[in-house]
């Protein structure tokens, strides 16, 4: 399949659910079982090289004018899972939190505001007709959110120095690091439920525990032998080697929820103290030169 460009694009993480082919209905699930078979399959930074080219047309292609019929695939103890991309959908939702991320001068020269506008009524609409959609992957930028490492355990994290993955596995190919944590769903579907125990007996408020409410009514939506996948994507490319190979965040929350649980609010403060210290660095190379 040709590319777009050869330019790795980092700076996004990804919270995937690579479902079993029974949860697909037909005939989406034959459209599946034969595309998890092609040895031709995309990989990670292709979905993110047709999206920058949608831009450079003008006026640019905020939305994709089709969904994607592509899909990563993983082998689960022998059953075949896929997450597919659902680029589409995907992308009429993130025009929404754009406003946040981006100043409005910025924002318009990007993606003109007819544009945006257009692409809005073309979701509203096809939402009226589509009310249960929902992705398989959500992304965030320049962080993992803090919600996320409550779902996955230091003992399921995988780091590499030098990847070379592969694109059955929806890796990108080449010799980048690669971080990701895997996880099945009813472990994920656990700890949120412990974790979100565990805070709400500790504290009345926080968006921790907002985030863990969204994210764990996400994961309701799906087969209960899917597996989960926390990927830090494109953060391996500018974060040094050492700091990868000691981040282990997942063991840090943990630590602090199982802190709240036992009383010990002088431990759990010095744990989200390493998690605040370490993300504010990440997010501090957003705006630097």
């Amino acid at each position: 399949m040709p590319k777009v460009s050869s330019v790795v694009v980092p700076y996004a993480t990804y919270l995937r659910v690579y479902e079993p082919l029974a949860a697909f209905p037909e005939p989406e699930r034959s459209h599946w079982a034969r595309y998890a078979r092609r040895p031709d399959r995309p990989s990670c930074q292709d979905e993110l090289r047709r999206s920058l080219a949608d831009l450079l047309p003008t006026p640019p292609v905020a939305v994709p004018v089709h969904e994607s019929r592509d899909a990563f695939v993983l082998d689960v103890d022998g059953v075949v899972c896929v997450c597919p991309w659902r680029t589409r959908l995907r992308g009429w939702q993130a025009l929404g939190d754009l406003a946040e991320e981006l100043p409005a001068v910025v924002l318009d020269a990007v993606l003109p505001p007819l544009v945006r506008r257009q692409a809005t009524q073309d979701y509203e609409r096809w939402l009226a007709d589509n009310p249960d959609a929902r992705p398989w992957i959500r992304t965030a930028t320049w962080q993992v959110p803090l919600n996320w490492f409550v779902l996955v355990s230091d003992e399921e994290r995988e780091y590499v120095k030098g990847a070379g993955g592969t694109e059955a596995a929806g890796e990108c190919p080449g010799d980048a690091p690669l971080l990701r944590y895997r996880t099945p769903m009813v472990q994920a579907r656990r700890r949120v439920a412990r974790g979100l125990r565990a805070l709400r007996d500790a504290i009345d408020e926080s968006p921790l525990i907002d985030g863990l409410v969204d994210v764990g009514r996400w994961l309701e939506e799906f087969h209960p032998r899917s597996l989960v996948e926390l990927d830090y994507g494109g953060l391996v490319h500018v974060l040094p080697a050492g700091e990868l190979e000691g981040d282990h965040s997942a063991a840090d929350v943990a630590e602090g929820i199982e802190a709240l649980r036992l009383g010990d609010g002088v431990a759990a403060g010095e744990a989200y103290a390493r998690l605040v210290e370490r993300w504010r660095a990440v997010r501090d190379l957003r705006s630097a030169n």
